[in-house]
């Protein structure tokens, strides 16, 4: 049987914790900070999990838990 291949922007997004939760950064933390609180810039500094309506399709694009 043919290797199967990771999908590269997945494996970027998203990680892949010891007990097989779909881990992922959160969004807002790129540009337009001097506008955010710095409570929320925080906040966002955490990695929160993905929800369970979606982690069958990442972990269909990451088949070896990259």
């Amino acid at each position: 049987m043919p290797k199967l291949k990771t999908n590269k922007a997945m494996k970027k997004r998203f990680k892949i914790t010891g007990t097989g939760k779909v881990k992922r950064q959160r969004t807002k933390r790129r540009h337009l900070l001097a506008d955010r609180p710095q409570s929320k810039k925080r906040q966002f500094r955490k990695g929160v999990m993905v929800d369970k309506t979606d982690v069958k399709r990442i972990l269909s694009n990451l088949p070896y838990g990259d």
